[in-house]
């Protein structure tokens, strides 16, 4: 966005979404929030080393539920004139 100076992409899902109070719990490393880890695939670090590296160049990752369902990750770093 030219006006703010920030790149911001958003990413929704159509999953069960995260409650609101672990939103923080789920940038945590090497944590993953389902109640039957052992059928899902990965390690639980791709939200935290996203947040790393945004906040690395000056932005941020955030999470929120959508209203009709499911989860919206927004990335927004700082364009680099």
């Amino acid at each position: 966005d030219q006006k703010t100076g920030m790149l911001d992409i958003s990413v929704d899902d159509a999953g069960p979404g995260i409650p609101s109070d672990l939103h923080e719990e789920a940038f945590r490393p090497f944590r993953r929030l389902c109640d039957d880890e052992a059928s899902i695939d990965g390690t639980g670090l791709g939200l935290s080393v996203a947040r790393s590296i945004a906040r690395s160049l000056g932005g941020d990752v955030t999470l929120e539920n959508r209203p009709s369902g499911g989860l919206r990750v927004s990335v927004s770093i700082p364009l680099q004139g």
